[in-house]
């Protein structure tokens, strides 16, 4: 995607002894790629949410599995490093699957040969997320094009950021709207604030700005206002983990906007990369939940009128807070999934239809 007019992914490699990343904590404010050296650093960068999406998490750590192999390529450093990385989030499925194919692929090797089969196996992993993302946009285009009436831009509401912050490059949930817009569709994105991390604000509108995709910044609970006065065509969001009945875990607060789409016969499509799919689970009540700290809550970080960041209590002193970082949507309430093989529906059988390798897999 575009940045001041540049191309740009969100993490790359530099030079066989770091990785460079984004750190999304600053944005929207300011622009700061920081490098990273260790496992150490990359488990800090992801526990901090500096990177952050589950297709993004899944290269991260397949990069910190690189440098844990530059650094020591013994078998012992190895199991070290996966143990530190798979510890940082437990929703996002991507991140155990890419630390399970590096791990699947150097213990095969010999120690002298791992460092460079690991920066090669990380590369391909971002070159992948990044062809699987243009699918989706691929096969998302003609759902944006379905909803088009006269001149008028097609309004899609979107939650929280699953766009090409959320990846290594395009996004899940914005490809297909990239791709509409970069064929000169007239688009128009409803962009929740999604609270209590803002990313909608904060990275959502920020990387469609630079990609001079029209946009709109509501509060989290204008969905369904908008829903019920017809300025919605269709929803669609990414995922961190989907079970195998179609089941979606997304950001919080995603429940609720399916719910009111349901409601009032709004499309709702989630838009997934297969990596997503954790096909051991029959179903989303199986999903680890991740609680985060209160102070998400409780606090919130801002640019004051004289330009300085600031942070600053919502709540009362005393007041306790629960964080929980991600709901479940049911199948049921999901219009489609949107992969880089096709649009299905969202059950086990529609997934198949996609992915019949996996009609043998057991179900949990």
């Amino acid at each position: 995607m575009r940045v001041d007019g540049v191309p740009m992914r969100t993490i790359w490699p530099e030079g066989g002894v770091s990785v460079g990343i984004i750190d999304q904590t600053r944005l929207p404010h300011a622009l700061v790629k920081l490098s990273l050296r260790s496992p150490l650093e990359v488990a800090e960068a992801i526990k901090t949410m500096r990177v952050r999406g589950a297709p993004l998490i899944g290269a991260t750590v397949a990069f910190g599995m690189a440098l844990a192999a530059t650094i020591d390529p013994s078998d012992a450093s190895l199991h070290q490093a996966y143990q530190i990385l798979i510890a940082t989030r437990p929703t996002a499925v991507n991140l155990r699957w890419a630390l399970d194919r590096c791990k699947n692929e150097l213990a095969k090797l010999k120690p002298s040969d791992r460092a460079k089969a690991a920066w090669q196996l990380a590369e391909i992993i971002c070159d992948e997320d990044v062809a699987m993302n243009k699918c989706i946009g691929r096969h998302g285009l003609p759902l944006l094009k379905a909803r088009q009436h006269g001149d008028h831009a097609i309004q899609i509401l979107t939650h929280c950021n699953a766009g090409w912050l959320a990846t290594v490059d395009v996004g899940t949930a914005t490809a297909p709207i990239y791709a509409a817009h970069d064929a000169g569709i007239k688009v128009h994105v409803w962009v929740d604030e999604t609270r209590p991390r803002n990313q909608g604000a904060s990275l959502t509108a920020w990387e469609l700005g630079q990609h001079g995709v029209p946009h709109t910044v509501i509060a989290d609970n204008t969905g369904g206002h908008l829903m019920q006065r017809g300025k919605v065509d269709l929803c669609i969001v990414g995922t961190d983990r989907t079970a195998s009945n179609g089941d979606v875990a997304n950001k919080i607060g995603t429940y609720l906007k399916a719910l009111a789409a349901k409601d009032n016969a709004v499309p709702f499509y989630v838009a997934l990369p297969s990596p997503s799919i954790d096909w051991n689970l029959s179903d989303g009540g199986k999903i680890p939940i991740e609680e985060r700290d209160a102070t998400e809550i409780t606090r919130i970080s801002g640019m004051t009128s004289d330009g300085n960041l600031s942070t600053v209590r919502l709540t009362p002193q005393s007041s306790p807070a629960g964080n929980w970082g991600f709901d479940v949507t049911p199948a049921r309430l999901v219009t489609g999934l949107i992969t880089e093989r096709g649009v299905c529906v969202a059950s086990r059988e529609g997934l198949e239809t996609l992915f019949p390798e996996r009609r043998e897999s057991k179900h949990a």
